[in-house]
């Protein structure tokens, strides 16, 4: 039974919670949908942490969609040994290039007082459970290795019975407790998504292609 809660219950009521708040959000807040960008109030660790952040993260969530859309592409990939080593040396690099990323952009909110003040307190939780998620997922691949393997053989069917509404957890409940934790803290991400300035990843790129450009006046004269 709670098996079934976790692996069930949670990842539904997650989605449904993320998709409500995030229509809810859209139509009435609109200007809310935005990353309510810091750059111009601290531009170096920005810069330092922004950047592994989202190329480390960008990699690692393809590595993770790309075997549930298409398992057997991804199968054949890692059938061979050579590609499978490779695989787990991109991701182990990737997932500690978003950690450093994300540790420094945590400690650019803590450390920076304007920085500090346009944090809400959902931010600072969605902050904690990603630190969280990709440090469970750097130990995850480090120390249950060929993750890009069995991540095919047994999170992908469970996540699919999910998705065609005919849930199937017994391919992941024999899961070590840091795997199993792993898996539900994804979905306190998604729950959270909607409620944070994170949530613009919903709409980016989108949104951007049509958006004027921003021209931004510095209203101070010269020495």
């Amino acid at each position: 039974m709670f098996d079934s809660a976790l692996f069930i219950g949670f990842p539904y009521v997650s989605v449904v919670i993320a998709v409500v708040v995030s229509i809810y959000r859209y139509r009435t807040e609109p200007f809310t949908y935005s990353s309510q960008s810091s750059e111009l109030l601290e531009n170096r660790k920005l810069f330092f942490g922004s950047v592994p952040w989202h190329y480390g993260i960008i990699i690692i969530l393809l590595a993770h969609l790309i075997p549930f859309l298409f398992p057997g592409l991804w199968g054949m990939i890692t059938a061979d040994q050579t590609r499978l080593y490779i695989m787990e040396l991109i991701g182990l690099s990737f997932a500690l290039m978003a950690t450093i990323g994300l540790v420094i952009l945590i400690l650019r909110r803590l450390t920076n007082v304007r920085a500090r003040t346009v944090t809400s307190i959902p931010d600072w939780l969605l902050l904690f459970f990603l630190l969280l998620q990709v440090g469970l997922g750097f130990w995850v691949a480090y120390y249950y290795r060929w993750g890009s393997d069995w991540f095919l053989h047994i999170a992908v069917p469970w996540l699919m019975s999910l998705v065609t509404l005919q849930p199937d957890i017994s391919s992941v409940i024999a899961l070590p407790d840091l795997v199993k934790f792993h898996f539900i803290n994804g979905f306190i991400v998604i729950l959270l998504l909607p409620f944070t300035r994170l949530v613009h990843l919903l709409t980016f790129p989108f949104t951007y292609i049509w958006r004027r450009n921003q021209i931004v006046i510095w209203n101070r004269r010269g020495r």
